[in-house]
C-alpha cells in the first residue's frame, strides 16, 4: 500500500520503488543502499523521492543495489527554489547533527519568508522541477548581505525513512 500511495504522487514519472537495506551513519556521510539496481533501470545520478519529497540521488548502481547520496549529506548540493519568491538558492547538508539543511547563495535582493516551502529548481539535471525539499524554518543575517544563509528542515524525515522511488530518466 505505501508503494501505491508513493506511486500515485509521482504519476508523472517514470519510478521503480525500492526499500533501503544498509546505511552509513558515520559522521562524515549518510550514505544509504536500496535493494534495487541496473536490473530494474536504475542508473548513477538518478533522484530518489519519498511520499514527503527529496531524499537524495543515486551515486552507483550494481545489478541489485544502488548507493544514494541524500540531500542532508554534507558533501551533497541542490539547486533549489523558494516557492513564494521564486529566488534561487544553493541547498547544503549541513556537516555535524546531519538533520538541516544550509541555504547558501541568496542573492542580496532575494525575499526569503520563514515558512516558505523549497524545492528543486530543475538545474543541474538530476532533479526534476518541483519537488519538495523542506521548510525555511530559520535566517541568519551576517555582516556581508553575501554572506547570509538559511536553515531548511527538510520534509522527509531521514531517521524513519524505508520506502523509496527512483526516478528513471
Amino acid at each position: 500500500r505505501e508503494y501505491a500511495n508513493l506511486s500515485d504522487q509521482y504519476t508523472k514519472y517514470t519510478t521503480v520503488p525500492g526499500y533501503i537495506i544498509d546505511r552509513d551513519l558515520s559522521n562524515l556521510s549518510s550514505m544509504m543502499v536500496i535493494n534495487i539496481g541496473t536490473r530494474e533501470g536504475v542508473q548513477k545520478n538518478m533522484a530518489v523521492v519519498s511520499s514527503e519529497g527529496v531524499v537524495g540521488y543515486v551515486v552507483s548502481a550494481t545489478e541489485t543495489t544502488a548507493k544514494i547520496q541524500p540531500i542532508i549529506d554534507s558533501s551533497s548540493s541542490t539547486s533549489a527554489i523558494m516557492s513564494t519568491s521564486r529566488d534561487n538558492v544553493i541547498v547544503k547538508g549541513e556537516l555535524g547533527d546531519g538533520t538541516k539543511l544550509k541555504a547558501t547563495y541568496i542573492s542580496s535582493d532575494a525575499d526569503l519568508i520563514l515558512n516558505d516551502d523549497v524545492e528543486t529548481s530543475g538545474l543541474g539535471g538530476i532533479y526534476p522541477k518541483g519537488l519538495k525539499i523542506g521548510k525555511l524554518t530559520q535566517i541568519i543575517e551576517a555582516q556581508n548581505i553575501t554572506e547570509r544563509y538559511a536553515i531548511i528542515e527538510p520534509s522527509v524525515d531521514f531517521s524513519k525513512l524505508e520506502t523509496v522511488l527512483v526516478i528513471i530518466k
